[in-house]
């Protein structure tokens, strides 16, 4: 339900605590530029979101007497976490001072404060409730990974699934998978073939920022992916196992092993669905993993642009076209294909960004948009890609609406789908089942 008046603008003290100045309507920011946000693109905050302050950035609003954008210099600027699910709309608008730091890598959604609640920029994009914080048990979580850990004691993979992504980093696959639910993580590859600019698991010493968890040291062998990914796709409900994590490299560099557990993962059963999370930079290997019963395959990128796709994910030894090609691929042997779209406001609506999707999907025969948040600081993200101005930009809803009304059959969401949404009912909450 749209909101009748514009949220107050929030700032942090420095202490931790979060305050609204009413004497400023908050704003959203698109590109490099600030913006008053329509009605209608403000949603109370949802559970699983959190607020961050900015440090040595200053707020920019409305004025609530004069209408005339000013700073607030009262504390910090504040953004918001949007949950998984939920897709954002507006970055957080803000004046970045000359010291300030390089923001860590987390979404920075636009955020305000209106009778009593928090707001922010988002729109709900999936039904599918995966991932929401209500669903999770720390007892059963607790429990479940003790027990993985006991009935698989040699598993390098289950070892570093419960110990690290579980049990230190929270990470909400490994918590489905101590859950005995839905879709189970599967990090294969140490190595990558591509050094992108906001890599979760890997940047350089010499980067002002670090990655917020360590990538896989190790190569896992095809019997220890098969050793617990059968149970599970045989026993979880709508079971998913997902090779492509970010806990490790690209997966494609390991496809040999991939095959292998694939042929003899299905050897033992057919239920489920196996996915791949990958750059798509090897099209021949994802052609050999569809052949043996890959039956999933999402491809991530910041842009549909090559021009905006290459500075960004600095590729070794591939080119944007090998993405192109992998999704071809995978639809020739009737797999679901989606795109991990990295969304940001002010580059992703863009009119040149929105003509380049229409081509992609037309020309690979799409199945699926992933909405999903761009976990990256906005400035040091468009000076890394040396954008000074991303020219006419048409609003991430109105964007979407366009895409939905030239193309009924593209799904959209925000996680891989099971198969029993992939074969037909697609709008299935087999969540709650």
């Amino acid at each position: 339900m749209a909101i009748k008046s514009a949220p107050f603008l929030l700032y942090s003290d420095g202490n931790g605590n979060i305050f609204e100045d009413t004497s400023l309507y908050a704003l959203g920011r698109s590109g490099w530029d600030a913006y008053p946000v329509p009605e209608e693109s403000w949603i109370e905050l949802p559970d699983g979101g959190n607020l961050y302050e900015l440090p040595g950035r200053k707020g920019i609003g409305i004025d609530v007497k004069t209408g005339d954008l000013r700073l607030c210099e009262k504390g910090w600027a504040v953004a918001a976490f949007v949950p998984p699910a939920h897709t954002g709309l507006f970055l957080a608008a803000y004046e970045t001072q000359e010291d300030a730091p390089t923001l860590p890598l987390f979404c920075y959604t636009a955020a305000g404060w209106l009778d009593d609640k928090f707001y922010v920029t988002a729109v709900r994009i999936e039904k599918d409730i995966r991932q929401e914080c209500a669903g999770y048990d720390d007892n059963i979580i607790e429990s479940g990974a003790d027990n993985l850990l006991k009935a698989y004691p040699h598993n390098r993979l289950v070892k570093h699934l419960m110990e690290n992504c579980c049990m230190t980093y929270n990470c909400p696959a490994a918590r489905n998978f101590a859950m005995s639910r839905w879709e189970c993580p599967v990090p294969a590859s140490p190595a990558c073939n591509a050094n992108c600019v906001g890599c979760v698991s890997f940047q350089p010493e010499e980067e002002t920022i670090t990655s917020p968890q360590d990538r896989l040291a190790f190569k896992p062998r095809a019997e220890e992916i098969v050793e617990f990914t059968v149970p599970h796709l045989e026993t979880a409900p709508f079971p998913i196992i997902s090779f492509g994590q970010g806990c490790e490299g690209e997966p494609l560099l390991m496809w040999e092993t991939i095959r292998e557990a694939i042929i003899e993962i299905r050897k033992h059963t057919s239920k489920g669905s196996i996915n791949i999370n990958t750059n798509g930079s090897k099209p021949a290997a994802v052609e050999a993993l569809c052949q043996a019963g890959l039956n999933s395959i999402r491809v991530s990128m910041n842009s549909a642009r090559k021009e905006i796709y290459t500075p960004y994910y600095l590729p070794n030894n591939y080119q944007f076209e090998d993405l192109i090609e992998s999704l071809k691929v995978a639809r020739k042997y009737g797999a679901w294909t989606s795109i991990n779209y990295f969304v940001f406001p002010g580059m992703t609506d863009s009119e040149a960004e929105y003509e380049a999707l229409r081509k992609l999907i037309i020309e690979t025969d799409l199945c699926m948009i992933q909405w999903r948040n761009f976990n990256i600081d906005p400035d040091w993200y468009l000076g890394k890609i040396n954008v000074t101005d991303a020219g006419e930009c048409m609003g991430i809803l109105q964007m979407m609406d366009l895409i939905r009304e030239e193309f009924p059959q593209l799904k959209f969401g925000y996680f891989n789908p099971p198969m029993e949404r992939m074969k037909g009912n697609y709008e299935l909450d087999f969540a709650r089942g």
